[in-house]
């Protein structure tokens, strides 16, 4: 963010109020400030606080029931069991002092309000500093009404922050700019025009490249001579939009382009930040082809409509949410508003199909950063779906983002969208069978074998009345999934085998028979056949390097690791176990990380490495604390972190192990597992 100008008092205020009430929030116009005033607010507090400040960004959503998933995000957390996601948060805050930042709550007040009540209850150590262009109406909430920046008189003399701010922005803007004797009573008539409104003063900011401040403040002259009350429809400003704000986006609408106003209209419906390919893709048609796109997006970007930030997926851009809502008025003007949100799903659809058919290959790493910065975007996709059920889009984008919702970490998001999905589209079909299933795995890898299953065998029934294969053999896995978490050993191995012995190599890698060959290693390993337990993961292994695939190879990995537990090679297990780590951390797979870090503790416990033993335990459950059921609830797994606490605890004592257990425990995950693969003394890697 660019440099904070003035409101020394302002942070003062805020800084005493949260010391002092528990809920503040921060009022105001659209474009004053509010949150980047609550951001450095926040980080000056963050000392002040034992388990830190969290900025919980709400402007991209469209519904209310999100409220509480985007403040799990946002915190680390990642809970995978299938309780409510209210009563997940309300746990984990429970014994935790930390501050929430809630930013832009104005669309989602009853929610918000809902939210912050119950949280505030359960947690008396949460703080929560919102910014809202009205009051939450939350019992005890303090209310701080952020004004625009102070002006000069009309002799230019007292507070200068408004013309300071003018500018610092200016000069970013124009090379070599300078407030001047001869501009300074112009620069002084701008930000009076423009009531100190920091928004406001930075498009201006952005047009003194082109025209001279004089030109400017006639044109703003003329601007608001015409408003009258032709432009209160914008919607959700309550209170109304400052006059200022309106005639300053007005002004800097009217002195775009015909095509730079068509394409800030229509990139208004991306939510959150978004790419060139998509803004060509959804907006671009004969009347704006998509040759011109990328040179209207840098004229945008120029007139500070847009920001522009370079990633390492590539370049994205973003709209202030105020900004987003004028192009939306005249996204519906237009008549336009279905048609672009149409496109937008339409687009995102494609998105989730291509991410789907090429996760089990290559390319998991690219697609995981790919979705995760569009998850805005698909959440919106998704609720728009919903709007219309019948025609079988929000089962079909739910269900191809399986491969985000697990792999990438969001399965308690997933779950909502497939059930609501279900519940709304019951009419039975191949694209709500595989729904079906897939919300089977949500819950399966949650550790909710029972209503796992009832998804499965609906699944399974359905797909046999239609002759659907595909979704039977994923019902078959579910099936076996809920198998292995209840220890049944033996129907899991009847159906993994079952599953393996239809599979034909030529049809490629499919998640039920990777599935299948886990859970065979499983049962091996769990029975003692441990010669049966590699043969298997190592034809899985061979079979995910032929195609590049590396998300499921670190389950078979982790699963090697631990056949190699069972036979006393221990070494040998830390290094599959590493292997396995890498990737996990990679791609954010948290079941996957806590299981890697539990082989590695057993490895040492195993070795008489007890303080290690017990760091790595402490830095699992830290993991494990934020998923839920410990170890999927698996008796094999449960039994082999009980007895490597045992060996731990022997090693060095109950008083060492608590102490090193809590050191991991309260080590920060990533460097915690960057000491886990690379720890002090180690030799090289072992080769696998």
């Amino acid at each position: 963010m660019t440099s904070l100008v003035g409101r020394r008092g302002e942070l003062a205020r805020i800084r005493r109020l949260c010391r002092e009430f528990r809920m503040v929030t921060l009022t105001g116009v659209g474009g004053v400030g509010k949150t980047r005033l609550a951001l450095r607010a926040a980080a000056l507090m963050r000392p002040g606080f034992t388990d830190g400040t969290w900025l919980v960004t709400l402007s991209a959503l469209d519904q209310g029931a999100l409220v509480p998933y985007s403040i799990a995000e946002a915190l680390p957390l990642a809970d995978r069991t299938t309780r409510p996601m209210m009563e997940v948060l309300t746990e984990y805050l429970a014994d935790r002092h930390l501050l929430l930042v809630l930013d832009t709550c104005e669309h989602l007040v009853e929610e918000c309000a809902r939210t912050a009540r119950e949280l505030l209850v359960a947690a008396p150590g949460l703080s929560i500093l919102a910014t809202s262009r009205r009051p939450l109406g939350v019992p005890d909430e303090q209310v701080l009404i952020i004004d625009p920046l102070p002006v000069p008189d009309a002799r230019g003399e007292g507070r200068q922050e408004a013309v300071t701010l003018l500018a610092d922005r200016t000069a970013a803007a124009v090379p070599g700019f300078a407030v001047s004797e001869d501009n300074r009573a112009e620069l002084v008539r701008l930000c009076r025009r423009l009531e100190g409104l920091p928004l406001a003063i930075e498009l201006a900011a952005a047009r003194l490249r082109e025209l001279p401040a004089a030109e400017l403040c006639e044109r703003l002259d003329d601007r608001f001579a015409m408003l009258g009350d032709t432009e209160n429809e914008v919607p959700g400003a309550d209170p109304p939009w400052h006059r200022a704000l309106r005639t300053a986006i007005g002004w800097s609408h009217e002195l775009c382009t015909p095509g730079e106003r068509l394409l800030w209209a229509r990139a208004s419906v991306f939510a959150g930040s978004f790419d060139d390919q998509a803004v060509a893709e959804v907006c671009a048609d004969a009347l704006l082809p998509a040759a011109t796109i990328p040179g209207l997006l840098a004229e945008l970007v120029d007139k500070s409509i847009l920001t522009w930030t370079p990633t390492g997926g590539g370049e994205r851009y973003r709209m202030l949410d105020t900004i987003r809502e004028y192009g939306a008025v005249w996204l519906r003007a237009l008549g336009e508003q279905q048609t672009l949100r149409r496109r937008h799903r339409d687009f995102y659809l494609a998105l989730a199909r291509r991410g789907d058919a090429a996760w089990l290959g290559p390319d998991q790493v690219s697609w995981n950063d790919r979705t995760t910065a569009e998850h805005d975007n698909l959440r919106n996709a998704l609720d728009f779906s919903l709007t219309a059920p019948g025609d079988h889009t929000a089962l079909e984008l739910a269900a191809a983002l399986w491969f985000f919702w697990y792999p990438c970490g969001f399965l308690r998001e997933g779950q909502h969208y497939l059930e609501r999905a279900l519940y709304l589209d019951t009419e039975p079909s191949t694209v709500r069978n595989r729904a079906l299933w897939v919300c089977s795995l949500t819950l399966m890898v949650q550790g909710d074998a029972t209503a796992g299953m009832a998804w499965a065998a609906e699944c399974a029934g359905v797909a046999e009345q239609l002759g659907d294969t595909s979704a039977a053999l994923a019902a078959q896995a579910m099936v076996m999934a809920a198998a292995t978490i209840r220890g049944d050993l033996a129907l899991a191995q009847a159906l993994a085998d079952s599953l393996l012995a239809v599979h034909r190599p030529e049809h490629g890698l499919t998640l039920p028979t990777l599935l299948a060959r886990l859970g065979q290693s499983h049962v091996h390993t769990a029975e003692g056949r441990i010669e049966d337990a590699v043969k298997a993961l190592e034809e899985m292994c061979a079979e995910c390097d032929k195609h590049g695939e590396r998300w499921m190879r670190a389950y078979a990995d982790l699963f090697r690791a631990q056949a190699e537990l069972v036979l006393g090679r221990f070494e040998a297990a830390q290094a599959y176990a590493r292997a396995a780590l890498e990737i996990k951390h990679r791609l954010h797979d948290s079941i996957g990380i806590a299981l890697a870090l539990d082989v590695l503790a057993c490895a040492a416990s195993a070795s008489g490495q007890g303080e290690p033993a017990a760091r790595r335990l402490g830095l699992a459950q830290q993991v494990w604390d934020t998923i839920g059921r410990a170890q999927v609830g698996i008796r094999e797994w449960v039994e082999a972190r009980e007895r490597c606490e045992r060996q731990a605890r022997r090693a060095i004592g109950d008083h060492a192990y608590q102490t090193a257990f809590q050191a991991g425990y309260d080590t920060g995950l990533d460097t915690g597992i960057l000491h886990a693969l690379d720890p002090p003394g180690a030799g090289p890697a072992q080769d696998r």
